[in-house]
């Protein structure tokens, strides 16, 4: 998948085309650049801005436009009139979709577009917007309306619509001393996304929102899923956000819970025989955030690590939500011992549960066979069945076992703080 990224050039890397790149690099896509203005920034101050010439940016167009298949593309940064007209007409007869980012000023105070272009923007490039995706303060701006209100929010972001725009989320609405929502504006619905807010003052946020909204879009997710996915990897770019600089933090979209179990992964399956240790149900390797909630806050394969002959192979990708009974495992475990965050399942052998016991890892056990009837009717097993086994230990357990039930396979599941704490584990016992 290729997509564009129309913007400024900012020296820090914290936001516009050089953070759109590190977006669309986490996120496995490639990303395309045209760049309409080249800045002069840092994480404390903002100096000049030096627009690019007519001609460059039209060679720029035609260099890309007639040389690659483009899924999606993200406006940031244009400027002036100028960068506007050129733009509107190079891609008004695109048939993708186009997210505009109206970037009006920088997080440290510099202006990102003229004032006398504003007027063009509304005419050109609004219209252009599959999605726009103000903040509080550009939507103020571009709707000449303060929003202090559901009702002002709501005429702001019809009054935005009205300038041509397809769908319009307004971010960072603040609901209350510990929430922020994204209130989205379609067609002919409206609805508020809610999620944690986040004190930090950061460089990159609007960047990495709507770079991640033209991802989800350009996979066909429908607009509510894009926005909810663009919202939850921003708010992990904040969290992850790093002071690199002697100004404000800078926003990190690397996804180290993601490359860490891809990692782990790669190495598992890798382990001379190790596809004797797989059961008839196969494996799932996970690793769930901080403070996971749900099986949604745990990455795992969305199909299984399955033997193929002498060799396991990941069918399936990483996915948050991929596992279900892994992931109930640990999610239990984690409610006991925050710290356990990782957790694989495995083949239920004696001789594994043999190499344990004489380990110096700290091994537990349930019997299914003693499950309460009203545990089994209600599905919660595994949950019942790792709080009993976590019970009857003196200490944190780093494997718990079961030796199954009529027609349930028995089953081995290592736990661990991270995938690579879990794969020393495995490597003590196989």
């Amino acid at each position: 998948m290729n997509l564009l990224s129309i913007g400024g050039s900012d020296p820090s890397s914290g936001a516009g085309i050089q953070s759109d790149i590190k977006t669309f690099y986490t996120l496995n896509v490639h990303g395309l650049t045209i760049i309409t203005a080249i800045t002069s920034q840092n994480t404390s101050s903002f100096g000049n801005v030096e627009p690019v010439s007519q001609k460059i940016l039209k060679n720029q167009i035609e260099s890309i436009m007639t040389d690659f298949k483009i899924d999606g593309i993200k406006i940031g940064m244009v400027y002036n009139s100028q960068i506007i007209k050129i733009l509107s007409k190079q891609l008004q007869k695109l048939k993708i979709p186009i997210v505009v980012d109206p970037v009006i000023k920088s997080t440290t105070g510099g202006a990102l577009i003229e004032k006398s272009a504003m007027i063009d923007f509304q005419k050109y490039i609004i219209p252009l917007a599959t999605v726009i995706t103000p903040n509080r303060f550009e939507a103020e701006i571009l709707s000449k309306i303060k929003i202090n209100s559901k009702k002002s929010l709501r005429s702001a972001a019809k009054k935005i619509q009205k300038m041509g725009a397809k769908n319009v989320v307004i971010t960072g609405i603040e609901t209350g001393s510990k929430g922020i929502s994204d209130f989205i504006f379609e067609k002919n619905k409206e609805c508020f996304i809610s999620g944690d807010k986040i004190n930090l003052s950061n460089h990159g946020s609007g960047c990495n929102y709507s770079a991640a909204v033209i991802f989800a879009l350009a996979k066909n997710k429908t607009i509510k899923e894009s926005l909810r996915f663009a919202q939850q990897f921003t708010q992990n770019s904040i969290k992850n956000a790093r002071k690199i600089g002697k100004g404000i933090a800078v926003t990190d979209v690397q996804d180290y819970i993601s490359k860490d179990l891809s990692d782990a992964i790669e190495k598992f399956v890798h382990i001379k025989n190790i596809y004797k240790n797989i059961p008839e149900c196969q494996i799932n390797f996970v690793y769930s955030k901080q403070k996971p909630k749900s099986p949604e806050d745990i990455l795992g394969i969305s199909g299984r690590i399955v033997k193929s002959g002498k060799e396991a192979i990941v069918a399936g990708e990483l996915t948050y939500g991929g596992s279900k009974h892994v992931a109930t495992a640990l999610l239990t475990m984690n409610k006991k011992y925050p710290k356990i965050r990782s957790a694989i399942n495995l083949k239920y052998q004696d001789k594994t549960i043999l190499k344990i016991k004489k380990s110096k890892l700290c091994i537990s056990s349930y019997d299914r066979t003693e499950e309460p009837k009203n545990v089994k009717n209600k599905g919660s097993t595994i949950e019942w069945g790792i709080k009993k086994a976590v019970k009857d230990s003196t200490k944190m357990p780093d494997v718990i076992y079961h030796k199954g039930d009529f027609g349930k396979e028995p089953m081995i599941i290592v736990f661990g703080e991270t995938p690579e704490k879990v794969l020393k584990k495995i490597l003590k016992i196989i």
